[in-house]
């Protein structure tokens, strides 16, 4: 099997390449970083040594982008299998587990069966996301005696079941600390506006490349969906993602660009819809509009972003640590231009904190 680096820098480059092959190893970086292709290519540099690659995500639509690098890369011997965390986990246990209220497994259980079977010989998985998933999961990456990267990045964490980088480090046992740097997804001002929404110790460095600042807009009913269809008769070759704080809101949406710009033909995704659904699976690769939830957006990069129900969060404190957390998660998926957009009278209080510099009104 043969590795093809897919545009990496050279930063992204040394640190994959001096990763070593045995280990478990923890990288962490800011949004725009690289670590989703990372995670890509450290799968398939993984399956040179001649175990198969387990690439887990805990997101079905991040999934979905994984397997289609991975499939770019090209392993022909299908020596790296992308799966939710949910899916591999079901698979292991031969069959589903017993579930707790969180939505997660009984991790009791999934540990009596890891003790019952003992390690699976040469278990290799590589995580992304990895902050999504909850300590009892590293836990059990370490009884299964796995050699396990993890790529995470804590100011992204975006489920009620998530770990700290500390405890991800802790829980896997032996874990060698890797950091990387730089924003290759963002613009200046698109860096500068979500940085008002950074939670964690200090800011991450800012890029270089410049574009035009987030602008705020204010709507009647419905409007937002003029300034999807005006986007995307401007730009017909780039992604458009669209992210809403409901699911009510992505159909709301939909239908109202169905009647108003039918030539469109807008995707929508939601985790929810059953298997085999057209709302279940996303072309990412096709130029156009996208509608996701926030909590699906993660990993993912459009060439333009829409908030378009910033006025929904009206009744959340503007201080929240899981707010502020989901508008910088939202706001670094843009690689160009970011919309933000209201309706009412009054400005969602979170944004009015933003001055005119970083965010244009109007």
């Amino acid at each position: 099997m043969t590795v093809t680096y897919l545009d990496l820098t050279q930063e992204q480059r040394s640190c994959l390449d001096g990763l070593p092959f045995d280990g478990n190893h923890l990288i962490s970086g800011p949004p725009g970083s690289g670590k989703s292709l990372l995670a890509a290519q450290r799968a398939v540099m993984l399956a040179l040594t001649g175990t198969p690659v387990v690439l887990l995500t805990y997101s079905n639509l991040l999934h979905q982008s994984l397997a289609g690098a991975v499939h770019t890369l090209g392993p022909a011997d299908r020596s790296v299998r992308v799966r939710t965390v949910h899916a591999w986990l079901t698979e292991w246990y031969g069959g589903r587990p017993p579930s707790t209220e969180d939505g997660w497994f009984d991790w009791p259980a999934l540990y009596e069966r890891a003790a019952e079977t003992g390690p699976p010989p040469g278990l290799t998985l590589v995580v992304d996301e990895g902050q999504d998933l909850p300590p009892e999961f590293y836990r059990l990456c370490r009884l299964l005696g796995a050699r396990t990267t993890v790529y995470a990045d804590e100011c992204q964490r975006l489920t009620d079941t998530n770990s700290t980088l500390a405890e991800i480090a802790e829980r896997l046992g032996h874990c060698a600390r890797h950091e990387l740097d730089g924003n290759h997804r963002n613009t200046l001002q698109i860096a500068s506006f979500a940085a008002h929404f950074h939670t964690g110790p200090g800011l991450p460095p800012m890029p270089e490349r410049e574009g035009p600042p987030p602008r705020l807009h204010r709507f009647p009913e419905r409007g937002v969906a003029d300034l999807v269809a005006l986007l995307a008769q401007q730009h017909p070759q780039d992604t458009i993602g669209v992210i809403t704080r409901s699911k009510s809101a992505q159909f709301s949406l939909l239908g109202t660009l169905q009647n108003r710009a039918p030539r469109l033909k807008p995707q929508l995704y939601t985790s929810e819809a059953p298997r085999g659904s057209r709302y279940r699976r996303l072309d990412l690769d096709r130029p156009g509009v996208v509608l996701v939830h926030r909590r699906s957006a993660k990993g993912l990069g459009f060439d333009t972003v829409v908030v378009p129900d910033t006025h929904a969060d009206a009744a959340t404190d503007p201080t929240s640590g899981a707010l502020r957390m989901e508008y910088y998660v939202m706001a670094t998926r843009a690689r160009r231009e970011l919309h933000l957009c209201y309706e009412g009278d009054t400005e969602p209080s979170l944004l009015a904190q933003v001055g005119p510099a970083a965010l244009l009104r109007g």
